[in-house]
């Protein structure tokens, strides 16, 4: 058994096996969730586990070039905002419809057990050299 980093086995797995440029989507409980991409559920109950722990952990083991979410995210959700663009200072920011179309083309979806509208964002894979 892992002793460190992420434990859940269907996840680091995939993790494992993306590459330069794919798309990763960590998402709250509503966001709807395209058909194609593998999906990890981590929701356990609302909130649990939350937006910015299952993000955290993703970054610790990811190398991100960059990110994307939902330009409503400000308005609606100000904690997300600041948790996002503290991560990504140069956060890419569309419409949440556009933010949904892009889904479509990311290879693994996070869900996270977030109940707050707009806590969500599409990772754009990097490489560690």
């Amino acid at each position: 058994m892992k002793k460190h980093g992420i434990l859940n086995r269907r996840l680091s797995g995939a993790l494992a096996e993306l590459g330069h440029g794919d798309g990763v989507l960590v998402c709250d409980v509503g966001m709807p969730i395209p058909d194609g991409p593998r999906v990890v559920d981590l929701a356990f109950r609302a909130g649990v586990p939350s937006f910015a722990e299952v993000l955290d952990g993703l970054l610790a083991e990811l190398v991100v070039e960059g990110a994307t979410a939902a330009a409503e995210v400000h308005e609606a959700n100000p904690a997300a905002a600041g948790l996002l663009t503290g991560h990504f200072p140069g956060l890419h920011l569309v419409p949440h419809e556009r933010l949904k179309e892009l889904t479509a083309g990311a290879r693994l979806v996070v869900r996270t057990g977030e109940a707050r509208p707009y806590a969500n964002v599409l990772l754009r894979c990097g490489v560690f050299f």
